[in-house]
């Protein structure tokens, strides 16, 4: 029989879903005041940092290729985001946000206050001391 989960590791564990919850129902909002889905946004905001092949997309989203290619034709069609040749392959094709795309995951990253409001109001020892240990969970055999 498997360990009963003590009360306080329930307690985070709730308190971590109430704020991932809470963070994809802003991003969905902001998302829409940008006529965009919450998946072209994200799509959005991973090309605003570098462009990136389709497959490696599927990889971050956790999706399949094929969905991607149908966000990124919908993103292309609005000229928020382009195809080019991959440099290094030119059999590869990347994704690439264009400058209207760029403008509007900054207006998009701009408008999302949910987790910036409350992080002000921690110290930047506590900011620090929270991102280490969200990086030690998210760490491999953590």
């Amino acid at each position: 029989m498997a360990p009963r989960t003590d009360a306080l590791t329930r307690e985070v564990v709730d308190l971590i879903a109430t704020v991932v919850a809470r963070y994809h129902e802003e991003y969905e909002e902001a998302a829409a005041k940008h006529a965009l889905t919450g998946a072209q946004a994200k799509v959005l905001a991973l090309l605003a940092r570098e462009p990136l092949p389709m497959r490696r997309i599927a990889q971050l989203l956790k999706c399949e290729p094929s969905n991607v290619t149908g966000i990124v034709d919908r993103l292309e069609a609005r000229g928020l985001v382009e195809r080019r040749p991959d440099p290094d392959d030119r059999r590869v094709k990347l994704a690439a946000a264009t400058p209207a795309g760029l403008d509007t995951a900054g207006r998009l990253s701009e408008s999302l206050d949910f987790a910036r409001e409350p992080l002000a109001a921690l110290s930047a020892e506590e900011r620090g001391v929270l991102r280490d240990l969200l990086r030690r969970m998210l760490e491999p055999g953590a």
